[in-house]
């Protein structure tokens, strides 16, 4: 578990806990707090403090979530209005577990606490330990994290996972990647390619194709619009009505107005990697589509970013024909269908979206 970044600050009636989670579901998390207990848990992170003094709830309590900043903000009202609680900067003391504070000390100053044991109830929940050890957050400056892999976008990114490691071990493949190089992670990739091969897998495809067959026999949503166009390129060479091959709902123009316009300073090797990954991620696309004739599903996730190096490998391309040769081979290792004549057509097809131009791509965001 996390131990989330949180603020605490006070007023004559409430005490009021900020606390990041950037990365947390704001759909699951629970908060619990009576006495000089607060407990907040949203997956991954988990925040306990022990009060230097007592709050109630009496129905006064507020909580809110800014999704931008990823800050829940909840107002606890105070027991006995009025009251100065001492030492919320003391993080450390704060995140103290309780039995651990309340052990009975060597040396006791009388009247040195107003806040006394009695009244407070142990919450005794099983299927969680509230008690674990946590350590204040701190923020972890880039020079200290050196030597670092980046990945991402560009290759712009580096240390997201640090932290996040076991939460997002079943979106990733890559153990620690913000410490493993390029050239590591390929070896690694190829390695536990070569072990999860299955070739009685891949002999029932080749010899029982049935299935195979009928989905290679699909048409999707990009083959009508490439027939128009090459239709259209062979009566008229003007391409400034190629444009009109493509139209968009008004559903679909609004889902294109949500979207925001980012521009990034890339230079020729990192524009080729983009592009590179860009290739990576379609063919998976492709792939998806046509298996599942165009249905999406509960898999249908797990198969784009299994199928992709560059989402779960965090792989980097120097040509095109890494990005097939790798793409081959995964096909042929993890879904359902492992036939290399789907391999074949995921090219094909991939061809076809990236000839539609920037129009045709922009249908990739159809629901």
């Amino acid at each position: 578990m996390l131990t989330p970044a949180f603020d605490l600050s006070q007023d004559p009636d409430f005490l009021t806990v900020a606390i990041r989670v950037p990365h947390a579901r704001v759909s699951e998390f629970d908060v619990y707090f009576q006495g000089v207990d607060f407990k907040f848990y949203a997956k991954p992170y988990f925040l306990r403090l022990t009060l230097p003094g007592r709050i109630v709830e009496n129905g006064s309590e507020k909580g809110s979530y800014d999704a931008d900043k990823g800050i829940f903000t909840i107002q606890l009202p105070k027991e006995t209005p009025g009251q100065h609680f001492e030492g919320l900067n003391m993080l450390t003391t704060l995140l103290a577990p309780r039995k651990s504070r309340t052990a009975k000390p060597l040396v006791e100053e009388i009247g040195a606490s107003e806040v006394s044991e009695e009244g407070v109830e142990d919450d005794d929940d099983e299927d969680f330990d509230w008690e674990i050890e946590q350590s204040p957050y701190e923020e972890v400056s880039e020079g200290a994290l050196h030597p670092q892999s980046h990945y991402g976008f560009g290759g712009l990114r580096s240390g997201v996972f640090q932290r996040l490691q076991d939460e997002f071990s079943d979106v990733i493949d890559i153990k620690d990647p913000d410490f493993t190089p390029a050239a590591e992670r390929r070896q690694k990739r190829l390695a536990v390619e070569l072990a999860k091969f299955d070739p009685d897998h891949y002999l029932a495809d080749f010899f029982e194709d049935e299935a195979v067959e009928q989905v290679l026999q699909y048409n999707p949503w990009w083959t009508d619009t490439y027939s128009k166009m090459m239709a259209f390129m062979g009566k008229s060479q003007e391409k400034e009505n190629h444009a009109a091959l493509v139209s968009f709902s008004e559903e679909e123009k609004c889902q294109l107005r949500k979207f925001v316009h980012k521009s990034y300073l890339l230079d020729k090797r990192a524009q080729r990697q983009v592009y590179y990954s860009l290739i990576d991620i379609l063919l998976a696309y492709c792939y998806e589509t046509r298996v599942n004739e165009g249905e999406k599903n509960v898999e249908s996730a797990w198969n784009i970013r299994k199928l992709s190096p560059t989402l779960c490998w965090f792989e980097t391309w120097t040509n095109v024909h890494e990005v097939l040769v790798s793409f081959g081979r995964r096909v042929l290792c993890y879904p359902l269908y492992r036939h290399f004549k789907l391999v074949t057509k995921a090219c094909r097809d991939t061809i076809k979206i990236l000839q539609l131009g920037p129009q045709g791509w922009q249908l990739l965001q159809k629901p």
